[in-house]
């Protein structure tokens, strides 16, 4: 069937956007302070532009078609973008204002540029509301791809659709171990790694892959006797001598400086892993956001010169 142009219109979109956020008629209706009869024939109304059944209707409410995830996906486009330009439109020639969203994946360096952020971004433009989501980088990719998030600072340097990546450093990556291991300060070569027990994320994160492909390099696996993603848990494992783990110099040195800890360049070879900033490779950034970035990379530059954003006990 031949998709003809139509009048759809942002206000119907809006509630169709509602709708399947709330999965209810009933619910997006109150929400919505429109009468249910009237929400309904909007989305009779929308079904007959597409020319498709885009919700399904259950005992439990109403779920998106695969026609309707479709529209879903770029109706919250079309709506952050007609947003976007009406704060832009507002504030053209005064002082920047509205809300950025900013993504932080937690273990990684973005950790020392949080604070740094904060402030500068509260000194330098106070009329913007600054955001902060620190969420796995995974589905702070998806935000971003999703329209719902400007931006995030997470690992990963290689181009994915609907992404795009800056890189801001490459960071080496450190052993932390407990002073208990008898482990001397100073390097140490991946081949004296074989027999070390190690605390380290789950396969499918940016960081394992690159300590995996660091110990394939010399043929050797890993010996992981736990996975752990929390930082806090992370941190305080390692302080209690229950195995060693590996991360990248920033955040080695913030874990580091919280226990009887000894720290560890790692060579034979050296593994590096890349920093970037992640955007949408077809939205454009907002002026607010794109002041934020450019702070961010401010940031980043001083981070890489080994200036540290962030005051950090010495191990």
């Amino acid at each position: 069937m031949t998709f003809q142009a139509t009048n759809v219109n942002l206000r119907r979109l809006r509630y169709f956007v509602k709708i399947v956020d709330i999965g209810s008629l009933t619910q997006a209706a109150e929400v919505l302070h429109i009468a249910q009869p009237a929400l309904s024939q909007q989305l009779i109304t929308l079904e007959s532009e597409f020319q498709q059944q885009l919700l399904v209707r259950t005992k439990r409410g109403v779920t998106a078609t695969e026609a309707g995830a479709t529209l879903y996906r770029h109706a919250q486009l079309i709506l952050r973008q007609y947003e976007q330009a009406q704060a832009d439109v507002k504030s053209a020639g005064q002082t920047l204002s509205g809300s950025v969203s900013v993504g932080l994946a937690p273990g990684t360096g973005a950790s020392a540029l949080s604070l740094p952020l904060l402030t500068s971004v509260r000194a330098r433009h106070p009329d913007i509301l600054l955001y902060i989501n620190e969420n796995f980088g995974t589905t702070l990719s998806e935000l971003i791809m999703n329209g719902r998030m400007d931006m995030a600072v997470l690992y990963g340097d290689k181009p994915v659709h609907g992404l795009s990546f800056q890189l801001l450093l490459n960071e080496e990556l450190f052993l932390v171990a407990p002073r208990s291991m008898g482990i001397a300060p100073g390097q140490i070569a991946v081949t004296d790694l074989r027999d070390v027990p190690l605390l380290l994320p789950r396969p499918y994160n940016y960081l394992r892959k690159y300590v995996d492909e660091g110990f394939a390099r010399v043929q050797m696996v890993p010996k992981v006797v736990a996975e752990i993603e929390s930082a806090t848990t992370l941190a305080a494992a390692v302080s209690a001598g229950i195995g060693a783990t590996i991360l990248p110099d920033s955040t080695a040195r913030v874990v580091a400086g919280a226990g009887d800890v000894v720290q560890c360049r790692i060579v034979s070879p050296v593994i590096k892993i890349p920093l970037s900033v992640c955007l949408s490779d077809h939205l454009p950034l907002s002026e607010p956001a794109a002041a934020v970035k450019d702070i961010l990379l401010e940031l980043a530059a001083d981070l890489a010169l080994g200036v540290t954003p962030v005051t950090c006990a010495e191990p």
